[in-house]
C-alpha cells in the first residue's frame, strides 16, 4: 500500500513509519519541518500520489502543563490542522482510509472510559480545549463518512512509552519525566521531587505494542472509534517504585509536592472492543518495558540527563 503519515517525526510517527516500511508499504511521512498543516495547501505536494491510507498523527500539543498555558492557541492551531487534513482527504484522496488519533483526555473523568462515552460529558478543565479539538476531529470523520461515504478509523491511545522518545526541549510525558528525575537523583544525588501526592493513576502502553495493534486494527476495523491501551492503571508511586528498583535508587528519598499540577486523578481505558477485534492482543510486561526505557535513557544520558 501507499501510505501518508502526518506527524511522522513524532514519537509514534517514527515507530509507525518504520513498522509500515518493514511490512513492505510505501510510506511518505510529513512533519512540521516539511509542511505547515495550518495552511490549506500544505499537502498539495502529494497530489500526484494515490494513497490507500492516511495516518493523521499530527497535533499541536505537549505534555505537562502546556495545555493550561495555551488553550486559545491549541484551539485555533489544531482546528486548522484537522480541518485541512480532512479537507485534503475528501478533495484529493477520497479513496484512502483516514486513520486518526484521539486522546483519552477527551473523556469525562466521571464516566467509564468506554468508546460510547467519548463524546459525552465534560473533559477535565485543564485539558478541555485540546480534548474538544479531538472530539471535533471525530465529529469531522463521522460527517465525512455520512455525507461522502469516506472510510475512517479513530483510535484513542493511552500514554505511549518506550525508547527513542523526543530529545528536544519539549515537556516530557509523565513516565519519561519520572525516569529522568529518578536517574538524575541516582547519578547526581539531586532531590527527586514528583508532582502531586503520588496516588494519581495512569495507564501505559508500549509504543511498539501500540503500533503493531494499530496496523492490524487499520485493516480490521472501519468507521468506528476504538480505545487502544493496556486496560490497567498504576499509581505514580507504583511507577516510581519500579523505576527506582531498576535504577537502584532509594524510593523513600522521593519527595511528593502536593501543590503541583497533576491533571486527572485516574485514567484507564476500557479495552473490551479492541480485544474482540484483535484476538491475539498481547502487550509487553510493564517492568520489562520500563527497564528497556531506562536503559535507553542511560545510553543517551548526555542529551537526556544534561544539567
Amino acid at each position: 500500500m501507499k501510505i501518508l503519515v502526518t506527524g511522522a517525526s513524532g514519537f509514534l510517527g517514527k515507530f509507525l513509519g518504520k513498522a509500515l516500511k518493514a511490512e513492505g508499504h510505501s510510506v511518505l511521512g510529513v512533519s512540521s519541518k516539511d509542511a505547515d498543516l495550518t495552511v490549506s495547501s500544505s499537502l498539495d505536494m502529494f497530489n500526484c500520489y494515490s494513497f490507500d491510507q492516511i495516518y493523521h498523527l499530527a497535533a499541536w500539543t505537549q505534555a505537562g502543563d502546556f495545555c493550561l498555558k495555551h488553550p486559545a492557541d491549541q484551539w485555533i492551531i489544531n482546528q486548522k490542522i484537522n480541518t485541512n487534513v480532512l479537507s485534503y482527504w475528501k478533495e484529493k484522496q477520497p479513496q484512502a482510509k483516514c486513520i486518526c488519533m484521539g486522546t483519552s483526555c477527551s473523556y469525562d473523568p466521571n464516566q467509564t472510559l468506554v468508546e460510547d462515552n467519548y463524546m459525552l460529558g465534560t473533559p477535565i478543565d485543564s485539558l478541555y480545549t485540546y480534548a474538544m479539538t479531538k472530539r471535533m476531529l471525530l465529529a469531522g470523520l463521522k460527517a465525512m463518512n455520512k455525507q461522502y461515504n469516506l472510510n475512517y478509523l479513530y483510535v484513542i491511545p493511552s500514554t505511549l512509552y518506550g525508547p527513542s522518545y523526543h530529545v528536544d526541549e519539549r515537556q516530557m510525558h509523565f513516565i519519561f519525566d519520572l525516569i529522568r528525575k529518578i536517574l538524575r537523583g541516582h547519578l547526581y544525588q539531586e532531590p527527586v521531587v514528583l508532582w502531586g501526592d503520588g496516588y494519581q493513576k495512569r495507564e501505559l502502553i508500549h509504543v511498539e505494542d501500540f503500533v503493531r495493534n494499530l496496523i492490524e486494527l487499520s485493516q480490521k476495523a472501519s468507521n468506528i472509534e476504538v480505545n487502544l491501551g493496556s486496560g490497567e492503571e498504576y499509581s505514580i508511586r507504583e511507577f516510581a517504585s519500579i523505576i527506582s528498583d531498576v535504577v537502584g535508587y532509594d524510593f523513600n528519598k522521593i519527595i511528593f509536592d502536593e501543590d503541583r499540577y497533576v491533571g486527572a486523578k485516574s485514567k484507564v481505558l476500557a479495552i473490551n472492543k479492541v480485544k474482540k477485534l484483535l484476538r491475539n492482543f498481547e502487550l509487553t510486561p510493564l517492568r520489562k518495558g520500563l527497564k528497556e526505557t531506562v536503559n535507553w535513557f542511560l545510553e543517551n544520558q548526555k542529551v537526556l540527563l544534561k544539567k
